[in-house]
């Protein structure tokens, strides 16, 4: 009996829409990817065809690069099918210096929603940030609406969201960028009350637009606050959708290599890319990742 075809995705650990798709379009080519365990380091080898790889889950902040090459044509034509997590933030370069306008990565989205399907784009407003500055409070909800509004119009029907998560490598990042001309910025807990508060905000907002509102490994959360009734916890990689949209005989079993204590719904899946090869370098202040803030010189490819 034939298994379930397998769900890419490209990926959790970097950006590769935003910086690597040239190297993603080789290794499609060749027909298989080699991915290394970030933690036990052993390899192994995941086929990439359309045999065997049913959807490819692409996550970005920033699909200009892969537009550009018409990345998106060339896989559909090559029989591949696809699912972009777009995640559209408020635009604070302060948290996220290295993307394009907010209009560009509309625009994007508008793109991408034109020429395959909106039903194809799930949008991430991820992570809600809080933080401190020079004895101020701040956070990166202000033009959440406005981008709410945007999407709808392009028939985008899914917001994903979640609340900043601490990192140990953020605090040394962001003490390594203090000085004199850049204040040291502290990311704080808003607390579980106004947490609840924030969601269930958005997600009556979000509501008259067709939207739903979706929590991303907020399991705590959702349970304390009792925000069932509001929203519901985040599949981020979905092979029932990906049935649903395409047909066919996705991998449906649950991952669970995610973070399933803290909610996580996720599929299994191919997770490629590399945090030490594939540094990202949008250099988001927040991000568990490895950006370009964190190495001596950039090395591209």
């Amino acid at each position: 009996m034939i298994g379930p075809a397998g769900i890419l995705s490209a990926s959790r650990r970097t950006d590769i829409p935003g910086w690597y798709t040239p190297w993603f379009l080789d290794r499609i080519e060749k027909g298989y990817f080699f991915v290394t365990n970030p933690f036990n380091r052993q390899s192994r080898r995941v086929n990439a065809t359309p045999k065997d790889i049913h959807t490819i889950v692409f996550w970005s902040k920033n699909y200009g690069p892969f537009l550009d090459l018409s990345a998106h044509k060339i896989l559909a034509q090559k029989g591949f099918h696809l699912f972009f997590n777009f995640t559209i933030n408020t635009p604070l370069k302060e948290l996220e210096p290295g993307l394009p306008d907010l209009s560009d990565r509309l625009d994007q989205a508008r793109r991408i929603a034109r020429d395959l399907s909106p039903p194809q784009v799930g949008w991430r407003f991820d992570p809600i940030c809080f933080y401190e500055k020079e004895g101020r409070v701040f956070n990166n909800l202000d033009a959440f609406e406005y981008i709410a509004e945007q999407l709808s119009q392009m028939g985008i029907k899914q917001c994903v969201t979640s609340f900043y998560d601490p990192y140990k490598k953020v605090g040394a990042r962001i003490k390594r960028m203090a000085g004199p001309d850049r204040p040291m910025l502290k990311f704080i807990d808003p607390g579980m009350d106004r947490k609840a508060k924030i969601i269930r905000s958005m997600a009556q907002f979000l509501k008259p637009l067709g939207m739903d509102l979706f929590l991303c490994c907020e399991k705590e959360l959702m349970e304390a606050a009792g925000l069932q009734v509001y929203v519901s916890p985040s599949a981020c990689i979905n092979g029932h959708r990906y049935k649903s949209l395409f047909g066919g005989n996705p991998e449906t079993r649950k991952d669970y290599g995610q973070r399933r204590k803290k909610g996580c719904q996720c599929t299994r899946s191919f997770d490629i890319g590399s945090y030490e090869d594939h540094p990202c370098f949008h250099n988001c202040l927040f991000c568990y990742a490895r950006t370009g803030l964190d190495i001596k010189k950039p090395a591209m490819g």
